[in-house]
């Protein structure tokens, strides 16, 4: 009874602990897909002697400049705002604005004030009876008077875009108050659909367009980004620089998680280590990143380890010292205090490890640890954390036995130790039984304080398989399972996962690297996760009004009394059953999806060079005729240039015309240009200059060009499921049946970020059981690489999804001929084989 009498409790006092917000399309977005939200949609209370408003922002790249929101009283015809600039070196500015009058108030900080802060805490104050406002920001408080305030306000408030105003930046925002002395309205933001917004009783008084519901953020596992390597790879992530590393023996790739930028280096010396599993640590204190192999069966003169300076690019050989065998799927932890990198466990030579080991950054060697109290029995596949405050280790689970020898068998464990490195004790704290599927977990776990701590688990002895977010009691090891899943491909040992957590921007981050059959290309995947993460019964009941969680609380309980008396008899059929409801639950949510629509019609006042390259004037009409071979060959290449300084005309000569003499080309240019300026003179808002020697084409607004808005949307935040990004690849590989050479790098630098993108978005849309839109996403990826397994995969098991059978076949006997024609072999995978894959 104890139990029930618990569960119904959650139910009837849910704790609002969970990520949450609404988060809103700025200037990065067309104006239609801005977001806007009115607090009072259906007319504004009334509030005397005071009205305060509250509410915390989160400032998002690739904010710069814009309006926040907008407070109008219709009675005195008077509008204020609140607007935003980020545009200054070192400063982000507020100001708060009599709008179409003047400026009230200037509140300036530096940029690091905020940008180390994920939530900025807002609060603007009228007093009605004083006649005064209050303006508060963080700490930072500014009080003005004067502004002939009525004791008696129905406030009209706008987030975002409203009415003329769309300059908007990218914000979230959560925690909204509106009160007086008498009365307050509380919106926690916390709905996860929809356009409704509901106050804390569940009423529903708002309505926003366009909105991001942040509470999805803490469930659906994000892609962030995806890396290749034709060699052994590391990855790593940096808290400090917020940068996530990815590395191979002749480059460095940063991934900044805050913007989003990537980056490649090349570096400026050989990496002196041999990569064979690429595992590395971060100094952040000196900024280096540690590469290393604790066994290596190179000659006893060559490094073991080395670190690279992130300031520099340069190696620097560390050591040479070696452990007596490989250790596959060890853990470890950087100890910065004392100068020593300990590792714990892992598997190499048929057997699993027991044995704690420290390297000394100083003295350059390795040595075994030695620990008093309860053992922990040979294991690899394990998870460790490190918990400050008490100088201590724990280790989690793993897979072995107790003799340490592989050929006697292995199994698996559920157990947390701590591991006392003032007393140099080890404890063990508890041991669970598991059912269903064994587990092994991921080797890095997240432990915040004394309650629990997060892992990633997943049966690493299926093909295809999926990683799953646990939260652990630390107590008992009670758990729940947080999250969806990400899809991971376990065939090699050294195929591996990773997490880590984020304090600055509260998230959490799944790496996932798989390697080929050679052990040695590698593809690398990046995922984002809202902390703390939610389970879907969570997201479920987010948003919903909150008196009816009393109603369902009562009627859940009873039965779960019931439940409990019949639950050991239909134990057995259970499994069936929620196979079988499963499996219903997803047609049904098939047939009730409304696939979005993805317009490919050419617009007015536009350029397209994805596809066919296409030309069409103010008019609509179609005046590609008019940009012959040679003219389509310059306007592409000065169109490649310009978005950066253009290209100069020597340059230009150079390359269109390398045979002719000097006066011939300046000739031969001067012509060509003038039929392009003619060209472009039929549509608006774009030019062909000449500045400083460089041609470039300037677009301005009211032009559109795919090209260009392609890298503008790449470089902000919303890759995945970015409507305008998709529509713009469905179009067409990119410069389709332009075969000139001068072409080709400018072609595949597009084709490789476009293929990156395609195969986070297919694996997305598949995970939101989106098979249409995967579909159409795998044939614009097949356009760019007609043998990528990936997309077949998605395509076949999207097919079966859709109850197409005959199509799946068909596409996979395409596919396979393809295979053979382009290879020279039969493709070595069966269609059944195919099938039985399960990624999701």
């Amino acid at each position: 009874m104890k139990l029930v009498v618990h569960f119904v409790l959650l139910l009837l006092f849910p704790l609002n602990i969970f990520s949450q917000g609404l988060r809103f399309h700025g200037n990065e977005s067309v104006i239609n897909e801005r977001t806007s939200y009115s607090v009072f949609e259906n007319g504004s209370p009334a509030f005397t002697e005071k009205l305060v408003i509250n509410f915390e922002l989160s400032l998002l790249p690739p904010s710069n400049v814009g309006y926040i929101f907008r407070l109008k009283d219709t009675n005195l015809n008077t509008t204020y705002n609140l607007m935003y600039d980020n545009e200054g070196r070192e400063n982000t500015v507020f100001k708060f604005n009599e709008e179409g009058r003047n400026n009230l108030i200037t509140s300036i900080f530096k940029k690091e004030e905020l940008s180390n802060c994920q939530w900025v805490s807002i609060s603007l104050s009228f007093d009605l009876q004083q006649d005064s406002m209050t303006l508060k920001i963080n700490d930072k408080e500014t009080r003005i008077g004067g502004l002939n305030l009525l004791e008696k306000w129905n406030p009209v408030i706008y987030f975002g875009k409203s009415e003329h105003v769309v300059d908007i930046p990218s914000f979230a925002i959560k925690n909204v108050i509106i009160k007086d002395t008498q009365q307050e309205y509380f919106f926690h933001l916390n709905e996860n659909e929809g356009e409704f917004v509901h106050d804390s009783k569940g009423k529903a008084r708002g309505h926003v367009s366009s909105p991001v519901w942040l509470i999805n953020n803490a469930y659906y596992w994000a892609p962030r980004a995806s890396f290749k390597s034709k060699n052994v790879a590391g990855l790593n992530f940096n808290s400090q620089t917020q940068d996530i590393y990815f590395f191979d023996k002749d480059s460095i790739t940063f991934f900044n998680v805050r913007s989003n930028a990537v980056s490649s280096k090349k570096y400026e010396n050989e990496l002196p280590v041999k990569l064979k599993l690429g595992m590395s640590f971060v100094d952040k204190a000196d900024n280096r990143l540690y590469a290393y192999e604790v066994y290596s069966e190179e000659a006893a003169e060559v490094a073991t380890s080395a670190y690279l300076d992130l300031n520099t690019l340069m190696w620097t050989t560390e050591s040479v010292d070696r452990l007596p065998t490989q250790l596959h799927h060890h853990n470890s932890y950087y100890d910065a205090a004392n100068h020593r990198y300990l590792v714990f466990g892992g598997f190499g030579s048929q057997h699993y490890n027991k044995e704690f080991y420290s390297y000394d950054l100083i003295e350059k060697k390795w040595s075994r640890l030695s620990f008093e109290g309860d053992r922990i029995t040979p294991r690899y596949f394990s998870s460790m954390c490190y918990k400050k405050e008490e100088n201590s280790l724990y280790v989690f689970g793993g897979m072995g036995n107790d003799s340490g020898d592989q050929t006697i068998g292995r199994r698996y464990y559920y157990d947390l130790y701590k591991v006392d490195l003032n007393e140099k004790k080890i404890t063990k704290l508890w041991e669970i039984p598991w059912h269903g599927d064994n587990v092994v977990p991921v080797r890095s776990m997240i432990m915040l304080d004394d309650s629990c701590f997060y892992t990633l688990c997943y049966p690493e002895h299926f093909s295809n398989t999926s990683l799953k977010l646990y939260r652990f009691s630390v107590k008992d090891g009670s758990f729940d399972i947080l999250g969806d899943s990400i899809p991971i491909r376990s065939d090699k040992i050294t195929t591996n996962a990773n997490l880590y957590y984020n304090e600055k921007l509260n998230e959490l981050y799944c790496t996932v690297q798989e390697f080929d059959a050679s052990d040695i290309s590698s593809v690398a995947r990046v995922y984002s996760l809202s902390f703390p993460p939610i389970s879907l019964e969570e997201l479920s009941g987010m948003g919903k009004d909150e008196s009816m969680l009393y109603i369902w609380g009562v009627i859940i309980g009873v039965f779960v009394v019931g439940g409990v008396c019949v639950f050991y008899v239909k134990r057995r059929a259970k499994k069936t059953n929620t196979d079988t409801h499963e499996a219903l639950s997803v047609l049904e949510r098939q047939d009730e999806m409304s696939q979005e629509s993805f317009e490919r019609k050419d617009q007015p006042n536009s350029i397209y060079l994805f596809g066919e390259f296409t030309v069409r004037d103010r008019n609509n009409k179609d005046i590609t005729y008019m940009f012959s071979t040679k003219l389509k060959q310059t306007f592409l290449l000065i169109l490649q240039y310009s978005l950066e300084d253009g290209i100069s005309s020597q340059q230009l000569s150079d390359i269109l015309w390398p045979d002719k003499s000097e006066n011939k080309a300046k000739n031969l240019k001067g012509v060509t240009l003038n039929h392009i300026r003619k060209a472009l003179a039929e549509l608006n808002n774009v030019e062909l200059i000449h500045d400083k020697g460089f041609f470039k084409i300037v677009l301005s607004d009211g032009c559109y060009c795919d090209y260009k808005r392609f890298f503008e949307i790449i470089k902000g935040e919303n890759i995945v499921n970015n409507k305008e990004l998709i529509e713009i690849l469905i179009r067409g590989k990119f410069l389709k049946n332009t075969e000139d050479e001068m072409f080709d790098s400018f072609k595949l630098e597009i084709e490789n970020k476009a293929e990156s993108i395609l195969q986070m978005e297919i694996e997305s849309r598949y995970a939101q059981q989106d098979y249409q839109t995967t579909l159409l996403l795998v044939d614009t990826l097949f356009n760019i690489d007609s043998l990528n397994e990936e997309a077949l995969y998605y395509q076949i098991h999207s097919l079966i999804k859709l109850k197409m059978p005959d199509q799946a076949k068909n596409k996979y006997l395409l596919f396979s001929a393809e295979y053979k024609k382009v290879m020279n072999e039969n493709y070595s995978i069966g269609f059944t084989s195919l099938l039985n894959d399960n990624k999701a």
